[in-house]
């Protein structure tokens, strides 16, 4: 009796709950697939076809292994969705450094606007690239926050600090991760979501990086331009 109420009391987040759903997350792919094909055929690592076409039938692999919630645990789907990741994530890379190149460089970078149209799409895909980064290892990814094997978090929500402040039910989702990869990208630092593991200090520092080189090369080349 007293090692269930010792189960009880522990916060939702903590315990044994149903999957998240897989839609967000295959979205934010999506979105990622529609801005790679967005860039100039200079910024696509291969041909421009090449990373869209496997992150379209890897995410599809995945989507049919949990077409609604995320229940299935097996070895094989967790590899081939951090392999979706680790692609998404060569994709990003090539076309950051490719940018930054061009732009110290003085390769050609287009007009102004195309060069503003580029620099936003890198960022929104650096955006959902860690976004999705986050998600994946946080307590070891979804379905494990779900089963509550892990009992420390590598990201500290404030629901988790301030239980009171949010629903019993409350635990962190795709939407928690987007904003917290959105708010470093912008304020180049943590801001309500603090990171507790050393890999999630190192991967925000890396994503503060990139997008304070992306923004600040990407607007100072345009207003030079416009110049």
């Amino acid at each position: 009796m007293g090692f269930e109420e010792d189960l009880d009391a522990r916060p939702f987040w903590r315990r044994l709950s149903r999957g998240e759903q897989r839609w967000p997350f295959a979205l934010a792919i999506a979105v990622m697939i529609a801005l790679q094909l967005t860039l100039p055929e200079r910024y696509s690592l291969g041909a421009w076809w090449v990373l869209p076409a496997v992150e379209v039938v890897v995410i599809g692999a995945l989507v049919a292994a949990n077409p609604g919630r995320l229940e299935r645990r097996t070895p094989m789907l967790r590899r081939l969705s951090l392999g979706l990741i680790a692609v998404a994530s060569l994709g990003t890379a090539w076309s950051v450094v490719r940018l930054v190149v061009d732009i110290a460089g003085g390769g050609d970078t287009g007009s102004a606007a195309e060069l503003l149209g580029s620099g936003a799409a890198i960022w929104l895909i650096n955006v959902l690239t860690f976004a999705v980064w986050y998600w994946e290892l946080d307590r070891g990814g979804a379905l494990e926050r779900a089963a509550g094997t892990d009992p420390y978090p590598d990201f500290l929500f404030p629901q988790m600090t301030a239980p009171d402040m949010a629903p019993k039910e409350w635990r962190p989702q795709f939407a928690d991760y987007l904003y917290l990869a959105f708010t470093n990208a912008t304020a180049f630092s943590p801001t309500d979501t603090l990171p507790l593991s050393r890999w999630a200090k190192l991967t925000m520092m890396l994503q503060s990086a990139i997008s304070l080189v992306t923004a600040a090369l990407v607007v100072a080349k345009a207003v030079n331009a416009l110049g």
